[in-house]
């Protein structure tokens, strides 16, 4: 068994966005291109974005700390620490409203 401590994860990954050109750094804690589920803490500074991408398969986000907002063509959906968005299956986009990290869970 492995444990992780995320809170830790988010913390150091937010001091790190916050230091590089892209505002944004990610780390994955579980799986990868070799597991169907991954899950992978992606911090962003306030104002960061990542861009309009397909969803690889079923997702959540789980925001640990600050604001974000999800966006499709059609719709958006804030969440705040605590809160999970359920990722649809459109094409979509993630900005931090303020600086925030979210646990982001794809099962392919």
């Amino acid at each position: 068994m492995e444990k992780f401590s995320v809170d830790a994860m988010a913390r150091e990954l937010l001091d790190r966005a916050a230091s590089v050109p892209a505002h944004r750094a990610a780390a994955t804690v579980y799986g990868g291109h070799e597991h169907r589920l991954r899950q992978t803490v992606v911090a962003l500074a306030a104002g960061a974005a990542l861009a309009e991408h397909d969803n690889p398969g079923e997702a959540t986000l789980l925001v640990l700390r600050g604001r974000v907002r999800l966006r499709t063509g059609q719709a958006s959906w804030e969440g705040r620490h605590g809160d999970l968005l359920v990722v649809p299956q459109a094409r979509h986009s993630l900005e931090a409203i303020e600086d925030a990290a979210v646990l982001l869970t794809v099962a392919k």
